[in-house]
């Protein structure tokens, strides 16, 4: 027996475990900077710790008054219902219920050209198909309504990430509506904004409510800090108040994390001390780095070094770890996550002497 044919699903390339690296390496893992997959560089919030620590031996019962909690929380502080609120194990689960609520076997999506890879190998499980629309290097990456509709041809889903990762671009809000107001009536348009607490612009989740045709993507994994307890959510308009109940896995999103999150999600002075330290960090890649970088919105910086495969192998040997941007079809660059302080200058410091 064997499984159904798979040879068109991609693999998720993520990086490796700082443990295996340092294996391999010969080195204690306290010896690297890990700046390679966007994690918030302070940790998660001691509030959030704490309600781990509280809960643990809770574990036994399902997640049902937590799930509640949280999604109240959270349709609170977006100014939603409830109903409007999808928790899902991290972005990539949100995107899963999006793809099992809209997609026809043979539906299409169409994702931007570099992007997050689950857009794509999500529709695909779904049994959906996908197109493509380019950021271009050359312009900076810029996101606009017009380049996204030159691509468009009545897909089903159409995905926009702001601030992008890797490149950090942007999508105004007024271009997301004119994007939204571009599409045909029965195309959802979903904005993925898992970096969106450390952009200077306002969110897009207000356009939830004005309109039946916008989704907006969220998660605890970065400003939260909470990437190993797998916490995400969708804003999605109020006419689709009974779809989530029917796509949802039962208590996908565990105790623990609902916990987490709803004590994260309570911290505010750990969100505004995790964007202030990835702003400056960013700030300072961007002024000291003797590469070309792109201004960006999120918690990194894609810079052009040549080689990318190259430079983050030799980083890796001095104990920095950053991105090969090779997968996202950019092998001339890498991609650095904003770290502390200390981190950042090392980093710095390291690339400068590589380059």
């Amino acid at each position: 027996m064997r499984p159904r044919d798979l040879s068109s699903h991609a693999v998720y390339q993520a990086g490796r475990g700082i443990e295996e690296v340092a294996r391999d390496l010969g080195m204690d893992p306290e010896e690297f900077v890990v700046l390679s997959s966007n994690e918030n560089p302070i940790g998660p919030s001691p509030e959030a710790v704490a309600a781990v620590r509280e809960h643990a031996a809770a574990v036994n019962r399902y997640p049902k008054a937590s799930h509640v909690d949280l999604t109240e929380a959270i349709a609170e502080r977006q100014d939603l219902a409830p109903e409007q609120v999808w928790l899902a194990p991290g972005g990539d689960g949100a995107l899963d219920y999006l793809h099992r609520a809209l997609l026809e076997p043979g539906d299409r999506i169409l994702a931007p050209d570099p992007g997050f890879a689950y857009y794509s190998m999500s529709a695909r499980y779904h049994h959906g198909t996908v197109t493509t629309y380019p950021l271009s290097k050359a312009e900076g990456f810029e996101q606009t309504a017009e380049g996204v509709l030159e691509h468009y041809d009545g897909e089903r889903i159409v995905f926009c990430i702001s601030p992008h990762s890797p490149c950090g671009s942007e999508l105004p809000r007024e271009e997301l509506r004119a994007l939204a107001e571009g599409t045909d009536e029965e195309t959802l348009v979903v904005v993925d904004e898992a970096y969106a607490e450390f952009s200077e612009s306002p969110s897009k989740a207000s356009l939830v409510e004005e309109r039946d045709d916008v989704a907006v993507l969220r998660t605890f994994s970065k400003a939260y800090g909470l990437a190993g307890l797998r916490v995400g959510y969708v804003l999605t308009p109020a006419a689709w108040a009974d779809a989530y109940a029917r796509v949802n896995t039962p208590f996908a999103v565990n105790e623990l994390a609902c916990r987490a999150g709803i004590a994260a999600l309570g911290d505010e002075s750990h969100v505004e001390e995790s964007v202030a330290v990835a702003r400056e960090s960013r700030a300072v890649l961007r002024e000291e780095l003797d590469a070309h970088t792109w201004e960006s919105g999120g918690n990194f910086v894609l810079a052009a070094v040549g080689d990318g495969a190259a430079v983050t192998e030799a980083c890796r040997r001095r104990g920095v770890l950053i991105r090969d941007c090779t997968s996202f079809g950019l092998p001339e660059c890498v991609r650095i996550t904003c770290g502390t302080r200390e981190e950042t200058e090392r980093a710095v410091a390291v690339l400068d002497d590589v380059l």
